[in-house]
């Protein structure tokens, strides 16, 4: 399956214009609670195919999965998980937290 990727300045676009999409931080609890793009939900990698039936219960509205940086695989691995699962809309932002932050963007 194809995943398609998203700058962070695409991502900044869909905030400003309060898009509809639901943020996801695919790492593991310690490192969300360290810090995480702002409104971004945790759902660890290996917990995917346990809650996001639960918190991401509509399949047609837009995610947007990030990890830590370009390296981090496990993003792309939960965007191809979720298409699996049946969701339609699934981006991910390859740069994830290390491209957000040395831009002088917030963590929260």
């Amino acid at each position: 399956m194809k995943v398609t990727f998203i700058s962070k300045e695409k991502l900044l676009e869909m905030m400003e214009n309060k898009e509809r999409f639901k943020l996801v931080e695919v790492l593991a609890q310690e490192d969300y609670a360290k810090g995480h793009l702002p409104w971004a939900l945790n759902i660890p990698a290996d917990k995917i195919q346990e809650l996001a039936p639960k918190l991401l219960p509509d399949k047609e509205e837009a995610i947007v999965v990030y990890c830590s940086d370009f390296l981090c695989t496990a993003s792309v691995g939960v965007a191809r998980k979720l298409q699996s699962m049946g969701y339609s809309k699934v981006l991910e932002y390859k740069g994830g937290k290390k491209d957000w932050s040395s831009a002088g963007l917030p963590l929260v």
